[in-house]
């Protein structure tokens, strides 16, 4: 019987951390760029980026079964190696991934609009390079930004459910995370076992936004907003 509650939330939280560590560079890096590219191309490259947080998951979920797929473009290539992505953990973490993206990505690019240009400048006159100013006046001036937005794709994948049943599938033990045990428990009528991962769920999420609201308050804070 604790298996059955272990083994989702194991597999949540490997997927959880592994998913937000990759969408936390993607996002810096995604947000970065294209807060600073002023191409033609840049509403079409913003549309994409975002383009999976207006979709129905299950939509991006088949997308991705058909990439992924032995048939799709990903699929063939990982299939000459002797790799599989369809039904394995790692699956879990692309869907999971993909689904967080536009969240770190549009909350970060904010952060990093909201910059004042003028320190930026005046870093760079004093002869910075781009890699420093980013890393030395950029990014720690955005960082509650930044770290709201991390919050943020880590509840979302926790809660990713649409794309994974259609790229990962249910394998207990495997596959299973939190999401996906709750539906198929609530399917076989397993009402403890659902009233468990409810409250694991809702735990998990209400500590993400007493996180959130804490940087909020802490960058009010460092902009003179508030004062006690």
């Amino acid at each position: 019987m604790t298996d059955s509650y272990l083994a989702p939330l194991w597999i949540s939280l490997k997927t959880v951390f592994t998913a937000t560590a990759i969408v936390f560079f993607l996002g810096i890096t995604a947000a970065h760029w294209l807060s600073r590219y002023s191409g033609r191309l840049k509403d079409v490259i913003d549309g994409l980026f975002i383009l999976p947080m207006v979709l129905p998951p299950t939509v991006v979920g088949y997308a991705l079964l058909l990439f992924f797929g032995r048939h799709g473009p990903a699929g063939k290539i990982l299939d000459f190696f002797g790799a599989n992505i369809v039904f394995s953990w790692w699956a879990t973490v692309i869907a999971a991934v993909v689904m967080a993206f536009p969240l770190m990505y549009m909350t970060t690019r904010s952060a990093f609009e909201q910059v004042e240009p003028n320190i930026q400048s005046a870093a760079r006159t004093l002869g910075a390079s781009e890699w420093r100013v980013f890393w030395t006046v950029t990014l720690p001036l955005a960082w509650p930004g930044v770290a709201a937005a991390t919050v943020l794709a880590l509840a979302r994948t926790l809660g990713e459910f649409g794309a994974t049943l259609m790229l990962a599938g249910n394998i207990p033990g495997k596959t299973a995370t939190i999401p996906v045990a709750l539906y198929f428990a609530i399917q076989a009528g397993d009402d403890q076992k659902a009233l468990v991962l409810v409250l694991i769920v809702l735990l998990f999420s209400f500590t993400s936004l007493g996180i959130v609201g804490y940087w909020k308050r802490r960058s009010r804070r460092a902009k003179g907003y508030i004062t006690s």
